[in-house]
């Protein structure tokens, strides 16, 4: 990259601040470097980026091919781009609880783009957490026992309450709610495409049970893993400024939008990129 470029880590676990580039007008070596960070930190932010629709969305198909969101409309004439906005007299938001986006598509998108349009003065942050370090932190009996674990997950799980906030709140642009319920079964271990790394592969928001159990039977084993994936030591914390453009990597981690700006709007720009079934 170029000589005033510096990645700052946003902590032990995960993350890395990328500020002094233009991304819409880097080449392909200078990609390469942020390809390979995105990689090794699972989400990276680039500070003061000033991208119009059609910049954005050509930085994105840089990273692969562009998916639309199953449940709403994109910007118009930019179906790829979902637009999320949070009012003023608005109190729920939308992504407030952790996730890997859509797991429950049988290929799930490869990593998310966000760009942020309007933020508060304070607050509107994003947590992230390393599912790699969440797998590998477990003892070897359990994870010789999730190794041979499929997970059910589904768009229904939280399906009422998250429609009845979208409908209270108005916090997406777009569809209300989604013509059919959705549903795919993954493995609980997840072997990186790229880096190879095994992460843990269920989420809160969408993983209902193990495929073969009960809900009953498999609730204990999923409540565990999922307070191991979010310990304070596998996370870190975004900082959203109008122009940060973030993107992480759903295939190694979870995020959760916080939701402590009641009384002040956010607008961002979100693009998702196809990805494969989990292996």
């Amino acid at each position: 990259m170029a000589n005033e470029t510096k990645i700052s880590q946003l902590s032990g676990a995960l993350g890395a601040e990328i500020s002094g580039i233009d991304v819409a007008r880097i080449g392909d070596t200078d990609f390469a470097s942020i390809y390979d960070a995105f990689l090794e930190f699972g989400v990276i932010a680039l500070r003061d980026q000033n991208l119009s629709p059609e910049a954005f969305v050509a930085t994105a198909k840089r990273f692969g091919s562009l998916a639309e969101y199953p449940f709403a409309e994109g910007l118009d004439g930019h179906p790829e781009i979902t637009v999320i906005i949070k009012e003023p007299h608005q109190t729920s938001n939308f992504g407030g609880m952790w996730h890997t986006d859509t797991t429950y598509q049988p290929e799930p998108p490869k990593a998310t783009l966000l760009y942020a349009v309007e933020t508060p003065a304070v607050g509107g942050d994003t947590l992230f957490a390393d599912m790699r370090l969440a797998y590998e932190q477990l003892s070897p009996g359990m994870r010789e026992l999730l190794g041979n674990l499929h997970a059910i997950n589904s768009s229904t799980l939280h399906a009422a309450s998250l429609r009845a906030n979208h409908l209270k709140s108005g916090s997406m642009t777009g569809k209300e709610a989604a013509p059919r319920a959705l549903e795919a079964k993954h493995p609980v271990v997840r072997t990186h495409p790229e880096t190879q790394r095994k992460g843990l592969y269920v989420n809160p928001a969408h993983t209902s049970m193990f495929a073969g159990m009960t809900r009953e039977e498999s609730t204990p084993i999923l409540d565990y893993l999922f307070r191991q994936q979010t310990r304070p030591e596998l996370t870190c914390r975004l900082n959203w400024q109008p122009g940060t453009l973030a993107i992480w990597d759903n295939r190694s981690t979870q995020h959760c939008a916080i939701n402590d700006y009641d009384g002040h709007r956010r607008e961002m720009w979100r693009i998702t990129i196809k990805g494969d079934r989990p292996r």
